[in-house]
């Protein structure tokens, strides 16, 4: 269900963390420091990771110097597979009554198939231009990567 914020929301601030902060380049980032800037619990956000990687948008390097860095330039993640990784087990609530079978459910479901398909349309890499034109720069830079 797209128009719940919780987890799919918090995937997508990882995932911005995770590209803003380490990129896809030799940079890896720490579940303990995406915590921290997220002000999250590490505990909260591990589930979240690991589903990101299971879906292969984010590499996992294991050990003392281990963490996690994008599996994908940012161009190329579409912010629904980041939502559609940590939602899509999560059945849609039954709705409860009749009326609202017939008039709110059908509502909820078109909008939200417009935020699907605004969310197929944006990717990562959307993001991170909302990040520079709000004044934040990246402390790494991204390989490069030729497309012909």
């Amino acid at each position: 269900m797209l128009l719940r914020q919780d987890r799919g929301l918090l995937a997508l601030d990882i995932a911005l963390d995770i590209a803003f902060h380490a990129g896809r380049g030799g940079e890896v980032t720490g579940a303990a420091e995406i915590a921290e800037r997220l002000g999250a619990a590490r505990r909260g956000i591990e589930p979240l990771l690991q589903s990101l990687v299971r879906a292969g948008l984010l590499d996992s390097l294991r050990g003392p110097r281990g963490g996690y860095r994008m599996a994908r330039a940012p161009r190329e993640v579409p912010l629904i597979e980041i939502i559609a990784a940590v939602t899509e087990d999560e059945p849609p609530p039954e709705p409860p009554g009749k009326l609202a079978a017939l008039v709110t459910a059908p509502l909820w479901q078109e909008m939200e198939a417009a935020t699907a398909k605004r969310l197929k349309a944006m990717t990562l890499e959307d993001l991170l231009k909302r990040a520079a034109a709000a004044g934040l720069r990246r402390p790494v830079t991204e390989p490069l990567h030729f497309v012909i």
